[in-house]
């Protein structure tokens, strides 16, 4: 059975990966199928930063035609391929409508031949042609827009991962089902210095605070934002990093919501912006890109760009009128880019990553810098060349252009959604959530759940979630806290309040089982509490103050 039970803690290996993010997550996953040792390392959760702040595309590129990189295209539509097959129940088919305004900085003749000539690029692709949408078929299926004033547009075939946070779990899981270890919630405090060169990490153990160490003739940092801060324990060096932030607004159906994703400009600015249909029914709506020299740890939506997207999609979909009190919550974050000295606009550095073999005093680190969900599995297996080079291997062909992730059904996924329903003994919504969220990994879920009848109760009415999954999370997927669970090992977090009303139950349900103590559910529930703020949902938002009598 896939598992990330915690391992016994290793004092070596081949390659210590810093950064359990989605870069790291692919370079493990990589070096690890090659047979290396590998051990991936970090202060927080698995893909709980900025892994966790995406857009959720699995994009083919089509906005780098334009600046006309054509191999950073490519490799899109090529790793977007990839993951249509290897990744059926993760990653899904997803059409936008990309409207022809008047007045838009490229015009609707430009924007149609791009879409032609993106589809000339993805000849044999998995998705159907990308299309000219006029004004009699938009008016059919996207009334909302075209009562706004929009006359056409083009239809472009993308893809989409609703739930990055299984993502990077399967990943993980991959990882370590070929041998890696995962070590989450544990800090790196330097860097090993042997022989003039870097020879591994400190970190503190998870478990007894203790500092210890951890050998590798190759460390890998990606840290993402905390670029920076690795260097930093190298020596002097280079600003590699200069962020820029990202923050997305979370609601309900709207009035005139569109069916399909809407890729749209900023009326302010003309910025590129989503409206995208999610996960049970919500929206999501983003994204800003603003210049970012803040601290990096806790990034929270603020009011203007609250106010900015709202403005924006009630431009697009006059009929949506949309105020502050519809947004559930929100999510920020900063991107990992290319430090430019003088940025003025963040959409003009390239979205292309870099992979920095350090030399001198550094030899024997690396640095990522970039990195995205469509194009990790290429950026992980560009960085395992370095590691193959740096430790004197041979090239093997990567495994991974045609290794299905660990929940991925063997047919078709929308076929094995409707088995899983037509035989589970559960309730058909939590039955089908379990089937679309982890794929065949909910079989040993469902397994659980049908030996003990406590652990088949659903803990949350707006997801149809069960208990087993939390149980399931701690014992089989390396969740330490509350927020692992409900965050990224169930998405229980996606409902509506980002799973306050569920922690308790949740907390319960586990002390219960004897996972915790009730000492320690007590601790989690607080701690959790004060993690979900920085969500903002309106469950926490003060209420409104009320006019007084006269």
């Amino acid at each position: 059975m896939p598992s990330l039970r915690t391992h016994a803690e290793p004092t070596s290996a081949d390659v210590v990966v810093i950064g359990a993010g989605i870069n790291g997550l692919a370079i493990a996953r990589e070096a690890a199928g090659r047979g290396l040792h590998v051990v991936v390392i970090d202060r927080d959760d698995i893909a709980a930063r900025t892994s966790a702040i995406s857009t959720r595309l699995i994009h083919g590129g089509l906005k780098y035609l334009e600046r006309v990189e054509i191999p950073l295209v490519l490799e899109s539509i090529r790793e977007r391929n990839i993951l249509l097959r290897t990744a059926p129940h993760l990653v899904r088919p997803y059409p936008m409508l990309i409207p022809f305004s008047r007045g838009a900085s490229r015009p609707g003749w430009l924007l149609s031949c791009g879409l032609l000539l993106h589809d000339i690029l993805s000849l044999g692709k998995k998705l159907p042609r990308n299309r000219i949408v006029f004004s009699r078929r938009l008016a059919r299926e996207w009334p909302s827009v075209a009562a706004g004033g929009v006359k056409w547009g083009g239809l472009f075939q993308d893809a989409h991962v609703p739930v990055t946070e299984r993502f990077g779990i399967e990943l993980a899981i991959d990882a370590a089902n070929h041998g890696a270890t995962v070590l989450t919630h544990t800090p790196v405090t330097d860097l090993i210095r042997e022989n003039g060169r870097i020879a591994g990490v400190r970190y503190l153990d998870r478990e007894d605070g203790r500092e210890r160490t951890l050998r590798a003739p190759v460390v890998v940092n990606c840290a993402g934002p905390w670029v920076d801060a690795v260097l930093d324990l190298q020596g002097d060096h280079p600003r590699r990093i200069g962020p820029t932030k990202g923050s997305h607004l979370v609601v309900d159906a709207f009035p005139g919501a569109p069916d399909t994703c809407i890729f749209f400009e900023s009326p302010d600015d003309g910025r590129p912006m989503f409206v995208l249909p999610w996960w049970d029914g919500k929206y999501m709506i983003g994204t800003t890109d603003l210049p970012y020299d803040g601290s990096i740890d806790e990034i929270i939506v603020d009011d203007d760009e609250v106010d900015y997207l709202l403005r924006a999609v009630n431009d697009l979909i006059p009929a949506a009128g949309l105020r502050r009190d519809a947004v559930l919550w929100s999510f920020s974050g900063v991107r990992p880019l290319p430090y430019v000295a003088d940025l003025s606009d963040p959409a003009s550095v390239s979205r292309d990553s870099e992979i920095v073999v350090h030399t001198g005093e550094a030899a024997g680190l690396l640095t990522v810098i970039g990195g995205k969900y469509t194009t990790h599995r290429a950026l992980g297996e560009q960085a395992l060349r370095r590691i193959e080079t740096a430790l004197g291997l041979g090239r093997r062909r990567s495994a991974t252009r045609t290794a299905r992730f660990p929940g991925a059904p063997a047919g078709d996924h929308g076929r094995f959604v409707a088995d899983s329903v037509a035989r589970s003994v559960l309730p058909e919504r939590s039955a089908r959530r379990l089937a679309d969220l982890y794929g065949t990994l909910s079989r040993p879920i469902e397994m659980l759940a049908a030996s003990d009848p406590s652990l088949a109760e659903v803990i949350d009415d707006d997801s149809g979630a069960i208990a087993a999954e939390v149980v399931y999370a701690v014992r089989e997927e390396g969740a330490h806290t509350l927020e692992d669970v409900l965050i990224r090992r169930t998405a229980i977090a996606l409902n509506s309040d980002v799973g306050l009303g569920c922690a308790p139950r949740a907390a319960d349900v586990l002390v219960a089982h004897g996972d915790w103590s009730a000492e320690r559910a007590d601790t989690e529930l607080a701690r959790y509490r004060e993690a979900a703020r920085r969500f903002a949902p309106r469950t926490l938002r003060p209420a409104p103050a009320q006019p007084t009598a006269a």
